[in-house]
């Protein structure tokens, strides 16, 4: 029988959600559930210095405004159960002591200074507490001398070689590898320990993560020797990578050029849908398809890990704005509204025509928050100079001006059924009354209801949404500052 797949996503709640980390969430969740298996939540909380507080829930929300539905986890329950870490430490104790026994680990009653390379992963230490006598042991821990227990690494010119479905091979040599701790002398466990206990119990057969692990996972595979267990399979994702825009150049995906946190973004006004959809593509791509829209459905039926590229993704902010775009324009009126109205609250309290508006204002915004600076003209009538209303381009002067607004008053006030295309009517055939282009006519009323020289729509628009009692009332506003 072929084994059920099974991954994981283990977060530490610090904060916020990367855009790197959705991405290692996302493809963990779409090659479980590709091969119609199992997707774990798991919480990574014993490094208590980088806990803050709340941030799990931050986890969950994000995860459920993604659509990822996990199967295990610390607010669900499972059967693997408990999911968060910080209740897992007398499994921990368990399992770092089974090392000891088979001599692939030892007390270090010396402390646990850690390198601070980079990779940030292992420890350099020296000492002899690895040949200490059972009897000088035993005494140290009567004593209740602090101690931390670490990995006996091979200490010869040999290498580990294991399997990266993304990287192929990958061979370290032993030279490279230290002693890391495993339980420190708090008694909390360390990453390069308690994730390859928690996988194993867990039936993880899957794991997906940063390719900044990828040297350090030779050294755990060497844990999984010890215990004597079957390693799961490896895929390390390429790096996110992004445009400086100062340089051009490309490089590392940061805070420093940009939003990287998930709920930034969604503050900002990008669909969930449409951030899940693009950060699919950050890595990932559908054979020879030029495809790049796609359902959470869909992905769940075409993602193969297999099609994991090797070369890093480079993340690009007008992409993602354009795919945005298209979603807000796909969507219908009622669940625009839904998604639109807390911006569009933010400056607008009257009541207007609100269909009118949301009709307007949808193929015309890329992200949500464009929207309060589109609109807030509808709010209220900007105090603009009066002079603009004389364009040379328009081929308008202040006395044409005058005189349309005066002669619009008349024909508007009869229009009953006041819709854009009853007022362009009505507008473009005063234009041919009065001998004017269309053009001067349109311009002289759209400044003179919104105040703006750049709208998000044309005059009929505009008034259309201000309806006919605030649209003539503007109108009337501008006629008297030209008197």
């Amino acid at each position: 029988m072929k084994k059920e797949v099974v991954s994981r996503y283990a977060p530490s709640p610090t904060g916020y959600m990367h855009i790197g980390n959705l991405r290692t969430c996302l493809y963990e969740y779409l090659t479980a559930k590709h091969a119609g298996g199992k997707f774990i939540l798991r919480i990574e909380d014993t490094d208590r210095n980088r806990f803050v507080a709340d941030s799990e829930q931050v986890i969950f929300d994000t995860l459920h405004a993604c659509n990822i539905k996990y199967d295990e986890g610390p607010d669900i329950g499972g059967k693997n159960g408990p999911y968060r870490q910080s209740e897992r430490l007398d499994i921990y104790k368990e399992y770092a002591r089974k090392l000891i026994d088979n001599k692939s680990a030892y007390y270090c009653f010396c402390g646990e200074e850690e390198k601070t390379e980079v990779e940030g992963e292992f420890t350099v230490h020296h000492c002899d507490c690895a040949k200490l006598s059972k009897a000088e042991i035993e005494k140290k821990l009567t004593a209740k001398t602090p101690y931390v227990i670490r990995f006996n690494a091979p200490k010869d010119d040999k290498s580990t070689t294991y399997h990266d479905n993304v990287f192929g091979d990958i061979t370290v040599s032993h030279k490279e590898m230290y002693d890391i701790v495993l339980l420190k002398s708090d008694g909390y466990p360390t990453y390069n320990f308690c994730h390859i206990v928690d996988d194993h119990l867990m039936g993880v057969t899957h794991v997906l993560r940063g390719n900044e692990y990828l040297m350090t996972t030779a050294l755990y595979t060497l844990i999984y020797k010890a215990f004597g267990w079957t390693l799961p399979e490896y895929y390390h994702l390429p790096i996110i990578m992004t445009v400086d825009k100062e340089t051009g150049k490309i490089v590392k995906f940061s805070k420093r050029h940009g939003s990287v946190a998930f709920r930034d973004f969604v503050e900002a006004g990008y669909l969930p849908e449409a951030l899940i959809n693009y950060i699919a593509l950050l890595g990932w791509h559908l054979g020879n398809s030029d495809e790049e829209f796609f359902t959470m459905e869909e992905l769940i039926k075409v993602f193969d890990p297999k099609d994991i590229r090797k070369s890093s993704s480079v993340f690009d902010y007008e992409k993602l704005k354009w795919m945005n775009a298209k979603y807000l324009t796909q969507m219908n009126l009622k669940d625009f509204y839904k998604v639109a109205k807390p911006f569009i609250e933010k400056v607008l309290n009257k009541t207007v025509n609100m269909d009118a508006l949301l009709k307007l204002i949808q193929p015309r915004v890329q992200i949500l928050s464009e929207i309060p600076e589109k609109i807030e003209f509808f709010e209220k009538l900007p105090d603009f100079d009066i002079n603009l209303l004389a364009n040379d381009k328009k081929k308008t002067t202040l006395e044409i001006a005058k005189n349309v607004l005066t002669k619009s008053l008349e024909v508007l006030g009869k229009v009953k059924d006041w819709n854009n295309d009853n007022l362009f009517e009505a507008l473009n055939s005063l234009a041919t009354e009065m001998g004017l282009k269309a053009m001067s006519v349109m311009w002289v009323i759209r400044l003179s209801v919104s105040g703006s020289l750049v709208t998000v729509g044309g005059a009929t628009e505009i008034m259309e949404v201000l309806g006919k009692d605030e649209s003539i009332a503007r109108l009337k506003s501008t006629l008297a500052r030209i008197k």
